[in-house]
């Protein structure tokens, strides 16, 4: 059942959880996501980055992912995730998905704002739904940089009366906030300030909170998270490298002389993402309480 992000936000807010979005660069993503959804029977997002055009082009996979989208018995939501053009965020619309994320943290508050009205107006076209963000996580979402969260000049944390304004200015429907956490794998802990999440949703009449760098964050801090006001949490890293992990035990277990198949990589690959996702899911939805 394909549902736009605002739809999403509204289920999470009234369950008092967070929605996992997965990144699906390809075929087999998108199915362990799904899959694992399914069986929880929780609502997903599945989501297509920019920076992951390289990977896979966003027209093949966008079609791909409406319509399992559609067929699926659970609600799902399609969304764009960090969309850096309004060129690029048209194109994911032309396609059907529900939602688009307009990323103009790099930007300069007022540009920002108006860049990111443009998006909101765009968007409206399709009836689709909007998340920004204000704020940097430092690292890009494709994982770049050292990923220790620490040192990083690049990460500027969000301004909860500065969120109030934009949200007002904006009209969006959920915003990313950056409270300490960084995309790409954790080398240290990463040290989270739950009280920025608090103040954003106070000052900004309870806007959904996203949550972007969510791999390798600790059960107990995704609770605190969840309490603290985030409905979206973005995870990708940890699921990317659970497939990696399991193929390379895949083609470590054939025995020598015996052939190696891609069909078995790509089966084993699929399994242990499943498997990340639905510990991640049923983490983000606080069934492990």
């Amino acid at each position: 059942m394909l549902i736009t992000l605002k739809e999403m936000m509204d289920i999470a807010e009234e369950r008092q959880i967070a929605v996992g979005s997965f990144n699906t660069p390809n075929l087999e993503s998108l199915q362990a996501v799904l899959s694992a959804a399914d069986e929880l029977q929780l609502p997903v997002i599945i989501q297509h980055a920019q920076c992951h055009e390289d990977w896979i082009p966003l027209e093949l996979i966008g079609p791909l992912m409406v319509e399992l989208a559609r067929k699926a018995k659970i609600p799902v939501c399609v969304h764009l995730d960090h969309g850096e053009t309004l060129e690029y965020l048209q194109r994911a619309l032309e396609l059907g998905f529900t939602s688009v994320m307009y990323d103009g943290s790099v930007l300069g508050y007022q540009e920002n704002v108006e860049n990111t009205k443009k998006a909101v107006a765009l968007a409206a076209r399709w009836g689709a739904s909007v998340e920004a963000e204000l704020g940097s996580m430092g690292k890009r979402e494709s994982g770049a940089g050292d990923g220790t969260g620490e040192a990083d000049e690049t990460k500027i944390y969000t301004d909860p009366r500065q969120a109030a304004e934009f949200v007002r200015e904006t009209g969006i429907d959920a915003l990313a906030c950056s409270f300490g956490t960084t995309h790409g794998i954790y080398l240290t802990a990463p040290k989270l300030n739950f009280s920025i999440v608090e103040e954003v949703r106070r000052e900004a009449g309870g806007i959904p909170v996203v949550m972007h760098g969510g791999s390798g964050v600790s059960p107990r801090e995704f609770h605190r998270a969840v309490q603290a006001g985030v409905r979206k949490i973005n995870y990708f890293t940890y699921m990317d490298k659970a497939g990696g992990t399991a193929a390379a035990q895949c083609a470590a277990a054939c025995r020598e002389g015996e052939p190696l198949f891609y069909s078995q990589i790509i089966r084993a690959a699929r399994e242990g993402m499943k498997k990340n996702v639905k510990e991640a899911m049923g983490t983000f939805a606080l069934l492990d309480q």
